[in-house]
């Protein structure tokens, strides 16, 4: 009997010592931050942070993290890779050489069709019945066919329709020669120029006969220029207006991974000879003017710059001495280049798809420009209005003018 007491007595203090070491834990445990409490510390540390966005910096969508990470002799060996890589862009840059001298080849070749072109829009020449047949006339076109074109081609077919027959009607029978107004309904027809053309220069468009691509001969740097050829009108007195672009087909010695084929880096506009008060480019507005002393007001009149399509031939300037610009500047240039890649890569060999609005449709982010007008030294503005609406300038001389643009090289004369 003593010895069963003795074990039930051990059993007993064992379980008792069992217990207090599980309630000593529970309070260590209850004592000791949780996971989430240490990791919540370690966030608000800033030295922590900071090596810990170090790590995912070079680990995480950063190539060059990446490659910091491999071994010397690897890196070496991708050196060697990049240096390949660069002279591979050096025969590429020689291959688009090739390419512009074979544009010049085959610039020559359309020459013929795009004279012919001309000569039937300016009713010089009137196709017979043969070149006049054409498979899928538009006038024939199925109802179901007329339902399918997007809404806005029809809208345009539409107006030119109805533009067309009013001249019809005006003429009282006479002959229409050639196909009036083609460059004008092509611009209207394509999304980009249609901010570009204004109303005021409707009237000037119509006299416009052509548009030709020229590029540069074979001994002078890669370019082309983009002439516009006008009949007599009473606006301004060239024949031709000009465009030029320069192109360069080499990879940047700072950052040759950055090449992708020629591009534009610079054009050169021409000088138009306006008639007397006929300058598109800019209006004139009366401003009242008080003086800040005396209080008297004054009106004065003075030009300023008027949004028109005509100021493509006066384009920015881009710096020489490859210093940075404006992004003003820049967005402009940019919107320069592209305007006149797509005349020579699609309006001008394309024309008629562009006039009847079978073409693709492209589309160019432009930004809206504002023009600052400066204030007269003891004058605050109190008021403007314009007074020649958007269209004629009286005395304006833009060559005189401090803030105007340097004037560029004198247009072709024919």
């Amino acid at each position: 009997m003593s010895c069963s007491g003795d074990a039930d007595n051990q059993a007993s203090a064992t379980k008792e010592e069992h217990e207090e070491k599980v309630e000593s834990i529970e309070e260590v445990s209850n004592t000791m931050p949780s996971a989430s409490q240490i990791t919540s510390e370690m966030m608000q540390n800033p030295q922590v942070l900071a090596a810990l966005q170090h790590r995912l910096d070079s680990i995480v969508g950063t190539p060059s993290g990446y490659i910091d990470s491999l071994p010397k002799p690897i890196k070496r060996r991708v050196n060697a890779l990049k240096n390949i890589q660069v002279k591979s862009m050096k025969i590429e840059a020689k291959f688009y050489e090739e390419v512009h001298e074979l544009e010049r080849k085959y610039g020559d070749l359309y020459q013929p069709l795009f004279e012919k072109r001309q000569s039937i829009i300016s009713g010089v020449y009137e196709p017979n019945d043969e070149e006049c047949e054409w498979e899928s006339d538009p006038e024939d076109d199925d109802e179901e066919e007329e339902e399918d074109k997007p809404a806005i081609k029809k809208e345009v077919n539409a107006l030119t329709q109805a533009v067309e027959k009013s001249k019809l009607e005006d003429a009282e029978g006479e002959d229409i020669k050639g196909i009036p107004e083609f460059w004008l309904t092509v611009f209207k027809n394509v999304p980009l120029f249609q901010e570009m053309v204004q109303e005021h220069d409707e009237p000037l468009l119509q006299h416009l006969q052509d548009i030709r691509v020229i590029f540069s001969p074979p001994d002078e740097p890669m370019g082309f220029t983009l002439e516009f050829v006008f009949d007599s009108n009473p606006y301004f007195t060239n024949k031709i207006l000009t465009k030029y672009y320069k192109l360069q087909s080499q990879p940047d010695d700072k950052e040759p991974f950055t090449f992708e084929g020629p591009e534009i880096i610079n054009c050169t506009g021409c000088k138009i000879d306006w008639v007397k008060g006929k300058n598109v480019t800019v209006k004139t507005i009366k401003k009242k003017q008080k003086h800040k002393g005396r209080g008297t007001v004054r009106t004065v009149t003075k030009q300023v710059a008027n949004d028109s399509f005509f100021n493509f031939f006066n384009p920015p300037e881009v710096p020489e001495d490859d210093s940075e610009l404006d992004p003003d500047t820049e967005a402009l240039l940019t919107s320069d280049f592209e305007i006149g890649h797509m005349i020579r890569e699609r309006i001008v060999p394309r024309a008629v798809l562009y006039f009847t609005g079978e073409a693709g449709d492209d589309d160019f982010d432009e930004e809206d420009e504002e023009d600052d007008e400066d204030e007269e030294a003891g004058f605050n503005n109190v008021g403007d209005s314009d007074d020649s609406e958007g269209a004629n300038d009286s005395d304006y001389d833009p060559e005189k003018d401090p803030m105007s643009k340097e004037t560029p090289k004198e247009c072709k004369q024919q």
